[in-house]
């Protein structure tokens, strides 16, 4: 099974509406939050996009920038670390009740090296969620390279990480490589970035995030994704595709592009307005 999505729903523009999540349900079976990275979310936000997504729809909920070392200045949680995996774990509870959590992506940042430190860091986060499902993401090349890339796969695999697989600039330390590898047989994420070398690496520009997702992917870079696809198809139950290319609004029109080509036709999806694509 392939589920294809994108990052957010506020930035697309779809069936005539932009930003709303009822008409997002019925072009995509699955969504990435990111909100969740920036705050904790209220139990009373996943309560609502529940009761506006239809029931085979999946979220795949971004960990909180605390849980993974992004947060700068003091943590808003007087309790520490513990208060806040618990925070985060309440907040979630009403999606997992209905049955729509695909995964929580734990998104390291470029500064996380391998180094047995940060395994460490990994082990207590994973121990921290419990029976939850996570999926593990890397910006740093340390963790693939030559000498350490199968044992970084075979501690994801032991530990129960589901990869999150990168399509991203390959603009030095702060980039991965597209790693093809399962690493848990229920589900595998892909995330395409975007190509967007020259806007990749953070410099001093006021737009700087407005660009770093600058990239529209053309049709052989997606003809390559779909046979990589259906590779890893056979090798895990689900894989959930993510289109994070947002700045320039080319990312609902590549998944769109890229469900064509695989010949996907979503069943159970909320009912459509009107198709602008």
């Amino acid at each position: 099974m392939i589920n294809i999505g994108l990052a957010g729903w506020g930035d697309h523009e779809l069936g005539g509406s932009r930003g709303k999540l009822r008409e997002y349900g019925a072009h995509f079976p699955v969504v990435e939050v990111d909100t969740s990275f920036y705050a904790i979310q209220p139990e009373r936000n996943y309560i609502k996009w529940n009761q506006e997504t239809p029931d085979g729809f999946g979220f795949i909920i971004k960990a909180y920038q605390g849980m993974t070392g992004h947060l700068r200045g003091e943590t808003p949680f007087a309790g520490g670390i513990g208060e806040m995996f618990e925070a985060f774990l309440q907040s979630i509870r009403p999606v997992q009740e209905a049955g729509k959590l695909k995964t929580v992506l734990f998104q390291y940042p470029p500064w996380f090296d391998c180094c047995k430190a940060n395994v460490d860091i990994l082990r207590d986060a994973r121990e921290r969620m419990g029976l939850v499902p996570v999926a593990l993401e890397f910006r740093h090349q340390s963790w693939f390279t030559e000498d350490m890339r199968d044992k970084t796969l075979a501690f994801m695999k032991r530990e129960g990480w589901m990869h999150s697989i990168c399509d991203e600039p390959q603009a030095g330390l702060g980039s991965v490589p597209t790693v093809l590898e399962v690493t848990h047989p229920e589900m595998t994420m892909v995330r395409l970035h975007g190509r967007n070398v020259g806007g990749w690496v953070q410099n001093n520009e006021a737009n700087w995030r407005d660009v770093r997702y600058l990239y529209n992917y053309n049709r052989q870079e997606l003809l390559e994704w779909k046979n990589w696809l259906l590779q890893l198809q056979e090798q895990t139950r689900e894989v959930c595709v993510v289109f994070n290319n947002n700045s320039g609004g080319h990312a609902a029109g590549n998944a769109k592009e890229l469900m064509a080509m695989l010949g996907l036709d979503y069943e159970g999806l909320a009912p459509r307005q009107l198709d602008l694509f």
